[in-house]
């Protein structure tokens, strides 16, 4: 792990350079411990954001002296890979299950990239236990890990200028939902009118970072 600083009161863990592990599991283990030493007071951030290999503490009081508890705190931290329940946003331990009407035009490139027919393809979706690794490109759009890394997926050539809101979709490593209508090339598999992302609701985001995600067919 390297520990970057960025401005004056932010660090960045950055996971890149590790090779043993998966990057996303290390992430999530990272941030997992990160939010339980912030809920008992051992650290002090206002944000605590995790991406795709990295996390990003923010708002820090002093970044230096928490640069040197992180290095303390790096041979606590839980196996990558092994999950908590309760420390998704959630913070309650709920699998959310989501419905989805499998109807996604590219539902058939999907199989043929996977080499199996559609209805195996919704089986594995719906057998799939996902979790949130974080949230980005739009308000709410969660990246759901959890499909096996030779099943990862091309995006669209060319992106569409409109995907609905509520298609569900997979692109990379990822499955995906949008929570509101805008461009995108992801391959489009299904729709839900689960409401991913309410400004008047606390949390904002219906799934956020750690949650734990079931599709259902609806």
């Amino acid at each position: 792990m390297r520990i970057r600083p960025v401005g004056a009161h932010a660090l960045l863990l950055d996971f890149t350079a590790r090779t043993d592990l998966p990057e996303a599991a290390l992430v999530e283990a990272w941030r997992a411990e990160l939010w339980r030493r912030r809920e008992q007071g051992e650290l002090s951030a206002v944000e605590i954001v995790p991406a795709a290999s990295t996390v990003l503490l923010d708002g820090l009081p002093d970044p230096i002296a928490t640069a040197e508890q992180l290095t303390q705190w790096a041979s606590e931290v839980p196996n990558a890979g092994t999950v908590r329940r309760g420390d998704g946003e959630r913070g309650d331990g709920t699998e959310v299950v989501v419905p989805v009407e499998f109807d996604g035009p590219d539902l058939p490139a999907v199989a043929e990239h996977w080499g199996v027919a559609v209805p195996a393809v919704l089986r594995r979706l719906t057998s799939t236990p996902f979790r949130v690794a974080f949230c980005g490109f739009a308000p709410g759009f969660p990246y759901l890990t959890g499909l096996p890394a030779e099943l990862a997926l091309p995006r669209l050539a060319t992106p569409r200028p409109r995907v609905p809101a509520g298609s569900v979709a997979l692109a990379g490593p990822y499955a995906g939902i949008y929570p509101g209508a805008s461009p995108g090339g992801w391959l489009l598999v299904g729709r839900t009118d689960l409401v991913l992302f309410d400004v008047n609701a606390d949390p904002p985001s219906r799934l956020g970072p750690g949650a734990s995600v079931r599709m259902a067919a609806a």
